[in-house]
């Protein structure tokens, strides 16, 4: 059995115009975000063997601060493919994951993480910015993921997460 994570990034600042669209930070708001998700990981106890991540300045930031927040220091490994990726493109990078990783979490952009949800759960469930799917996969290799559908295991959003509840532990 398998479990990918997906996240999308959190929200970005589109303060300077000038800034191409790979090169847009994080705005307070999505820093505070990807905080909360970091606080949720680690108070659900959650095991991340490999990130896999878009380097697109947000996604970096993202996942810098969700870890960091978490306190896990899974592998992490940034892949220009995942910037604007198709679901299509999405499946071709996770089938190539060495099958020895049981928890991978990648993190992306829309509308490519929605379509993937969907193709691998079957159903349509919008992703917001710093939200964080867990499907569980039947297959025991990354490259036969789609032979059976996977399961919603869980889904949260940033937005609904309140710093008090995720601080506990």
């Amino acid at each position: 059995m398998k479990t990918l994570f997906l996240l999308r990034h959190a929200k970005s600042s589109w303060k300077d115009q000038a800034l191409a669209d790979f090169e847009r930070p994080l705005n307070d708001r999505g820093r505070k975000a990807a905080e909360l998700i970091g606080s949720f990981i680690a108070k659900q106890n959650v095991t991340i063997d490999l990130v896999i991540s878009s380097p697109a300045v947000r996604a970096r930031q993202t996942i810098e601060l969700v870890l960091k927040t978490a306190r896990r220091s899974p592998d992490l490994r940034f892949d220009q493919r995942v910037y604007e990726a198709t679901p299509t493109r999405l499946l071709e990078i996770t089938s190539q994951i060495e099958d020895d990783r049981k928890s991978v979490m990648l993190v992306g952009h829309n509308p490519g993480m929605e379509e993937l949800l969907t193709l691998l759960v079957g159903i349509e469930q919008h992703m917001p910015t710093a939200s964080l799917a867990k499907v569980v996969l039947s297959s025991k290799k990354w490259d036969k993921i789609l032979t059976e559908k996977g399961v919603l295991e869980s889904f949260v959003r940033a937005r609904e997460l309140k710093p008090a509840e995720v601080a506990r532990r």
